[in-house]
């Protein structure tokens, strides 16, 4: 399971981050591994299984 990088900088602008997904946009890769990212992802407190992309029909 990956996660796009814009679903993350999308969820911090919505919530009024705008410094957060500014970084993000500049040190995560653009497909982001739940796994490597785990802490920096509970940090944001953002839930992997919301974020995961929708699996291919």
């Amino acid at each position: 399971m990956r996660i796009a990088r814009h679903r993350i900088v999308t969820v911090l602008r919505e919530r009024g981050q705008p410094f957060r997904a500014e970084w993000v946009e500049r040190e995560l890769p653009e497909r982001v591994d739940p796994a490597k990212h785990v802490g920096l992802l509970a940090t944001l407190r953002l839930d992997p299984a919301d974020l995961a992309d929708a699996p291919s029909p």
